[in-house]
């Protein structure tokens, strides 16, 4: 078997899952703490305007949310245990708005890319929603498009390790040390 077969190979097992939980920052950095979640991406998801600028989606005219994509090993972290996780970082109740972050482009949500994911996250959603007297309001739908961020934007916490974010810090250890990431 050449690399290229053993690349694609490997590639199957593999899940994408995108969400967005406020400033994508944090909850990139979040995410990348997690065992089992092979790589991460910022962007901006179902964008009424092809490939948007940061610029563009902080007016809030382009309908585009901050967004994480999260690929994931199915083998290594079940799809219910990850959206739990991710529920740790918001507040699922508060609309377009996390932290400090204002606008539509901070709302919450989970888009996913196939009804198997849909049934899971309205699953945990049901379950999560025992905990709290208000509605919870994070959007559940398929992904429409996704579009990468600027490059300052990728990675930024790792690369701005004092920057801005609205997850508390202490959950990234957390997410480590409840995934069983080393």
């Amino acid at each position: 078997m050449c690399m290229a077969d053993l690349s694609v190979s490997i590639r199957i097992f593999m899940a994408t899952i995108y969400f967005a939980g406020g400033c994508f920052w944090g909850t990139e950095h979040f995410m990348k703490q997690i065992n089992g979640v092979t790589d991460t991406q910022v962007g901006y998801a179902n964008s009424i305007v092809e490939n948007p600028s940061y610029e563009e989606v902080k007016t809030g005219r382009t309908h585009a949310v901050e967004t994480v994509k999260v690929e994931y090993d199915p083998t290594k972290i079940d799809l219910a245990f990850l959206i739990k996780l991710y529920f740790m970082t918001i507040d699922p109740t508060i609309k377009d708005r996390q932290g400090g972050d204002t606008g539509t482009q901070y709302r919450t949500g989970i888009y996913y890319v196939d009804e198997a994911q849909r049934k899971v996250a309205e699953a945990v959603i049901a379950e999560v929603q025992k905990e709290y007297a208000e509605p919870i309001v994070t959007e559940v739908m398929p992904i429409g498009n996704f579009y990468a961020a600027e490059g300052y934007h990728q990675d930024y916490l790792d690369k701005n390790p004092a920057g801005y974010c609205h997850v508390d810090p202490r959950l990234f250890a957390l997410a480590r040390e409840m995934s069983g990431k080393k």
